[in-house]
């Protein structure tokens, strides 16, 4: 093999691996988290029915275990995955959300777990 050819070789094989590492760092999602006076099941179907309301696409949707992911069919695309659990006599939410593949910031979804505080009767 000749020396520009190695070379060649090495910086392909180096804009590659740059390349590809690129792709794979994400930052991790961080849930924005309320907790609401209103049982587990209520929330969670409220939740998804202001996913719903707002033009989400409902893609999984699990009462028992409390979870749903929803998209946004726009671009980027947004994802919003939700998590609801029983909390001492009411319900925590956790919501975090995605647009293209980055996550958005978990201070954005505060609107939206206004609006369901709203749905579920409970603004101050």
């Amino acid at each position: 093999m000749t020396p520009f050819r190695h070379t060649s070789w090495v910086a392909l094989t180096l804009c590659a691996t740059l390349w590809l590492a690129g792709c794979a760092t994400t930052q991790p999602l961080e849930p924005r988290e309320l907790r609401y006076s209103a049982p587990m099941e209520q929330t969670f179907r409220e939740a998804v029915a202001l996913m719903m309301e707002q033009g989400y696409v409902i893609r999984h949707a699990d009462l028992t275990l409390g979870r749903a992911e929803a998209s946004l069919a726009r671009w980027p695309e947004y994802r919003i995955q939700l998590q609801v659990s029983d909390a001492q006599g009411g319900s925590l939410v956790s919501v975090s959300a995605l647009r293209g593949s980055q996550p958005i910031p978990p201070y954005v979804l505060d609107p939206w777990l206004v609006e369901l505080q709203r749905k579920l009767g409970e603004l101050p």
